[in-house]
């Protein structure tokens, strides 16, 4: 049985849907001169998967002089430091590499108790707080 989402976000936006609108064109939006490879942000006490991001050369020479997680934005085109304005920062524990080094995951321990934008709903602490109900195809609260 599945619950639908109750969620105080606007129906309208991402975050307050229950209904499934992958962005599967978000990578074809990214400005030509951008360059960019994933980084799946992990909690390093947890192993839980906070979100995954992406990151310039630019974002990753800041991150690592500033042991913070900062990202590249695809969407507003600039360096994000990550909870600069909510002060839900991640400080940088360690970053792994893939085989093929398109991609990287960063370890890292959250300096306040929030993690994700989102968990204002009262019911998340991650980017990952909806699973996809595999028969309905709807978001439900993990």
């Amino acid at each position: 049985m599945s619950i639908a989402l109750d969620n105080p976000f606007d129906s309208r936006s991402i975050e307050g849907t229950n209904v499934l609108k992958l962005d599967f064109d978000k990578l074809n939006r990214i400005p030509e001169n951008n360059m960019v490879i994933p980084v799946a942000v992990q909690n390093s006490v947890t192993n839980e998967v906070i979100l995954v991001a992406y990151t310039n050369e630019l974002a990753f020479e800041e991150t690592v002089k500033k042991r913070k997680a900062i990202f590249w934005s695809t969407s507003r085109n600039e360096l994000w430091f990550k909870g600069e304005e909510s002060g839900n920062t991640f400080s940088i524990d360690s970053i792994f590499v893939n085989c093929e080094q398109n991609s990287l995951v960063y370890k890292v321990t959250p300096d306040k108790g929030n993690i994700c934008h989102t968990s204002t709903n009262g019911v998340s602490n991650n980017c990952y707080y909806r699973r996809v109900d595999l028969d309905t195809l709807e978001l439900v609260l993990a």
